[in-house]
C-alpha cells in the first residue's frame, strides 16, 4: 500500500513539473492537457486559470460575424487559451428590450434571431460550468433548480430539501417540453409520458420532476 501510495505522489509531482513549465510559458492552467490518471488531481490544485472563460464580444449590428477582422483577431489570440468567445449585438439587444413581448416576437423573427444574447450567454454558461436545470412544481407556480451535471436523483432532491434526499424513495419524471405539449402532469401520465426511476437515475437537462419521499 505504501509503495502505491509513493508512485501515486510521484507522478503527481511529474506532473505538477509539467503544469509548471507550462504555466511558465504564459499560458493558462485550462490548456493544459493532463493524461486520464491525472484528470483527478487538477482539481485538487484550484488554480484560477483553470477556470472556464466565456467572452462575450459586441459586435456592430451592421458587421458580417464570419468575416469580421476583430471578432476573427479575438478568436484565434484565444483560441489556444481553450476561451469560449460568444458574439453578442449588444445594439439590437437593448432594442428588443425596450419592446412589449408581442414586439419582441415580431422583432426577432423579422431579423431571423432564435434566441436572445443573453439566453445563449445563459445557455453557455451552464454548458462550460457542467450545470444542468431541473423544475418542481404545481398547478400554481414552477421552480428550476441548478445542479451539476451527472447527478443522480437523491441528489438532486437533496438541492431542494436535505429530507428529501434521505428519505427519497422515487423520482417521477417527465420532459418539460412532453409535460408542456401535454398540458399538466397528470394528462402527461395518463399518456404514459411520466417514468418511475430510482436512486441511479441520472437528472437530464429539463426534466420535470415529483420526489417521493419518507422520513
Amino acid at each position: 500500500q505504501a509503495k502505491g501510495h509513493a508512485a501515486e505522489v510521484l507522478s503527481e509531482l511529474a506532473m505538477i513539473e509539467r503544469l509548471l513549465l507550462h504555466l511558465n510559458d504564459e499560458k493558462p492552467a485550462r490548456s493544459f492537457i493532463p493524461s486520464d490518471a491525472e484528470l483527478h488531481f487538477m482539481p485538487q490544485l484550484h488554480l484560477l486559470t483553470s477556470k472556464p472563460v466565456l467572452v462575450a464580444a459586441n459586435v456592430k449590428e451592421t458587421s458580417d460575424i464570419i468575416n469580421d477582422a476583430l471578432l476573427i483577431e479575438l478568436y484565434e489570440t484565444l483560441v489556444h487559451e481553450n476561451v469560449i468567445v460568444l458574439p453578442v449585438y449588444a445594439s439590437i439587444e437593448a432594442e428588443i428590450s425596450e419592446l412589449n413581448e408581442e414586439e419582441r416576437s415580431a422583432f426577432r423573427e423579422e431579423m431571423g434571431i432564435q434566441e436572445t444574447g443573453l439566453s445563449r450567454i445563459i445557455s453557455e454558461g451552464y454548458r462550460v460550468l457542467g450545470r444542468i436545470s431541473f423544475f418542481t412544481g404545481n398547478e400554481k407556480e414552477v421552480h428550476a433548480w441548478t445542479i451539476r451535471e451527472g447527478t443522480t436523483a437523491p441528489k438532486a432532491a437533496g438541492a431542494i430539501h436535505s429530507d428529501f434526499e434521505r428519505g427519497f424513495i422515487r423520482a417521477e419524471v417527465v420532459g418539460f417540453d412532453e409535460l408542456v405539449k401535454a398540458g399538466s402532469f397528470t394528462a402527461a401520465k395518463g399518456l404514459g409520458l411520466v417514468r418511475s426511476e430510482g436512486k441511479s437515475y441520472v437528472v437530464r437537462d429539463g426534466d420535470y420532476i415529483i420526489f417521493r419521499f419518507n422520513v
